[in-house]
């Protein structure tokens, strides 16, 4: 580790910063998806379910080109957003954070979503019938129970965001200290004569990283199902 220039340490830092950003924006979003698609029936939820974990199946390079249709400086939304918030997301590191969001989403919904699915109505109906309305049932029953399912969507996506290449760089291209994450820099140093060593450094720090996030998932999620059955 202490090899490691200063250009792959930024990549580094940068690349968790992004992928943290990714996840904790991401997953208030991923658990009320989660909970519709677990909860409720309504007309076109096989589309939703379809669009959510489109970005599995498509080239990565497609999902970046259309999100760089549509939240590109002149795009169809970043366009409005540029000049009506003064957001700008293309070619800058919150526009690798969104497009890692968009590309692990799918990835953190699924857990999520089976979690939800697991959970006893039995206990949620008896939690109504004492008087608790749905958001509080919701709180107080449904989320304690899901949360197992929570922490692992919530490392896959992790995982996914840290590992993010295709959608990243159409989107965002690959700008050193801006916007070049692990993985545009480990592609950048195989371009490069004499870069083998470095890349060979990023590709040991990645493994690390999704070996770290992986255990953590295994030792949080064991915690909680623990606590939840009282041993």
């Amino acid at each position: 580790m202490s090899e490691l220039s200063a250009e792959e340490w930024t990549a580094i830092l940068l690349s968790l910063r992004v992928a943290a950003v990714a996840t904790l924006v991401a997953t208030p979003l991923g658990i009320a998806v989660a909970w519709l698609l677990a909860r409720r029936n309504f007309w076109g939820k096989a589309a939703l379910d379809a669009l959510i974990y489109l970005p599995l199946v498509l080239p990565p390079v497609v999902t970046g080109y259309l999100m760089l249709l549509t939240f590109g400086r002149k795009g169809l939304v970043g366009a409005w957003l540029a000049d009506t918030l003064g957001i700008v997301f293309a070619f800058r590191w919150t526009g690798a954070a969104l497009a890692c969001g968009v590309m692990s989403f799918p990835l953190l919904v699924r857990p999520i979503r089976l979690s939800i699915e697991a959970v006893d109505r039995k206990l949620e109906q008896a939690a109504g019938t004492l008087g608790a309305a749905p958001w509080r049932v919701f709180l107080t029953v449904t989320l304690p129970l899901a949360l197992p399912g929570i922490l692992a969507g919530m490392v896959l996506g992790f995982a996914k965001a840290i590992g993010e290449f295709g959608a990243t760089i159409t989107f965002v291209s690959n700008i050193p200290g801006e916007t070049q994450t692990i993985s545009a820099a480990i592609y950048s140093l195989t371009q490069t004569p004499d870069g083998d060593t470095a890349a060979l450094r990023l590709v040991i720090v990645s493994i690390a990283i999704a070996m770290a996030a992986l255990i953590a998932s295994e030792i949080l999620a064991r915690r909680a199902t623990a606590r939840l059955h009282g041993y």
